[in-house]
């Protein structure tokens, strides 16, 4: 797995990237009370907005970390959006996308750079 300074994961397996929000962007916005997930087919560039959380706090956008295009959504967190907070470094990603450039994964952090980034704060 590979995070954002913007509290994303990510999981590459091949050319496909899993995209998610980590365990402390979950604690930080609260009980999750509606998602919104990027259309399939949709294309991203590093930083586009690929879904919205909505929690009993506040909406926040998850920044896409990568390039390419939506191959597939969570739908499951329609119904569901407690699962963001229940697992969401598993079960709740939001998209998975097909790598425009796998070589932008090398500048994102691995755990434990993200383990220390978040003591930084």
């Amino acid at each position: 797995m590979h995070f954002t300074k913007d509290h994303e994961w990510i999981a590459v397996e091949g050319d496909i990237a899993t995209v998610g929000i980590t365990n402390y962007a979950a604690e930080q916005l609260g009980d999750v009370v509606f998602v919104e997930l990027p259309e399939v087919g949709k294309v991203l560039k590093p930083g586009d907005s690929l879904a919205v959380v909505e929690s009993v706090k506040a909406a926040s956008d998850v920044y896409s970390p990568i390039s390419g295009e939506v191959i597939a959504a969570n739908d499951g967190l329609t119904g569901n959006p407690e699962t963001v907070n229940q697992a969401p470094e598993s079960l709740a990603w939001f998209a998975r996308v097909k790598l425009a450039n796998a070589a932008e994964v090398t500048g994102l952090m691995d755990r434990a750079a993200y383990e220390a980034y978040l003591q930084s704060l």
